[in-house]
């Protein structure tokens, strides 16, 4: 493994040189890795929505881009940050695009449901290609 490799991994999985603090932290947060290629997934488009219980309808609550460490910060107030269903979207194609790369999943959602918006809820995207998945972190 290359120095550089070594360096960045320890980027990652140390961030005391990353900038991580906002004015109030997210109780939401996401993390995207490129687990084919074992980097951060930087530079991915994402949207993050809110289902209204009464129509079912989604409203776009925001929009982003996660950074070189593969995070989009900020993604919702802790005012704003209410129970109900939430929907993530990820624009996987034009990540892979970017890359040079084609990809099996154009784009991948992955919906959750709040139950206490007290507490912090992280829910990160490992990625490849032809596959993902994603757990409830903390």
């Amino acid at each position: 493994m290359s120095v550089s490799r070594l360096q960045q991994l320890k980027g990652h999985i140390f961030p005391e040189n990353k900038i991580t603090a906002m004015a109030a932290p997210s109780p939401l947060s996401t993390h995207v890795l490129n687990t084919a290629m074992g980097v951060p997934g930087s530079n991915m488009a994402l949207s993050l929505y809110r289902q209204d219980p009464t129509t079912n309808t989604w409203s776009l609550l925001t929009s982003g881009t996660t950074n070189a460490d593969g995070r989009c910060l900020g993604l919702i107030t802790k005012e704003m940050f209410i129970a109900g269903v939430y929907r993530l979207h990820f624009e996987t194609a034009l990540y892979w695009e970017s890359m040079g790369e084609t990809c099996f999943y154009p784009y991948v959602e992955i919906v959750f449901t709040i139950m206490d918006p007290g507490q912090k809820y992280h829910v990160p995207l490992l990625l490849s290609r032809f596959s993902y998945s994603t757990y409830r972190g903390s």
